[in-house]
């Protein structure tokens, strides 16, 4: 493997003929799906300059970030950094990756539960992130409107809310 570029957080490398990003100290993210008490889908939108514009996803944030911690414990933090909400349970789905044929990085799924608001949320540092509690009932209906205001919907959504609805968000 060849090294074709080394920043602070990602690394350009080939191997062979294959040119992918990994990332530096860390390949591992977790994001949490999550409803609330009342029936509403947890999700955080940010600017990404990648795709130059504001994205929606379920919060997620990178596993041992600051320092050692297990899955469950990044998902809670990240949930209550982004949201502002606690879970009394995090049940693990699955781990699969981000982007295979981009980059390195794998993201565990969790399934937050028994969610309580205990602060504002919006991300640390310069994150600005905000926070959307939109009805799982009418989801679609919201997604559309995010759609048509020129928001990028980010595909891992539609994966939450299969699992919000097949386990159980009011």
């Amino acid at each position: 493997m060849e090294t074709l570029y080394e920043g602070k957080f990602l690394n350009l490398v080939r191997d062979g003929r294959w040119e992918y990003c990994e990332r530096v100290n860390n390949t591992a993210a977790a994001m949490i799906f999550a409803c609330t008490p009342e029936g509403n889908v947890l999700l955080v939108e940010e600017y990404r300059p990648p795709i130059a514009a504001q994205s929606i996803c379920f919060p997620a944030g990178l596993i041992g970030d600051e320092g050692p911690e297990s899955g469950s414990m990044a998902a809670r933090r990240e949930l209550l950094e982004e949201t502002g909400y606690e879970a009394t349970g995090m049940r693990y789905l699955f781990t699969g990756p981000s982007s295979p044929g981009l980059t390195s990085e794998t993201v565990a799924f969790y399934l937050a539960d028994g969610l309580r608001k205990v602060a504002a949320g919006g991300g640390v540092d310069n994150e600005n992130i905000l926070v959307h509690e939109a009805p799982l009932a009418g989801i679609d209906s919201w997604l559309n409107g995010q759609i048509a205001a020129g928001k990028s919907i980010d595909p891992r959504v539609y994966t939450g809310l299969y699992f919000l609805t097949r386990h159980g968000c009011v």
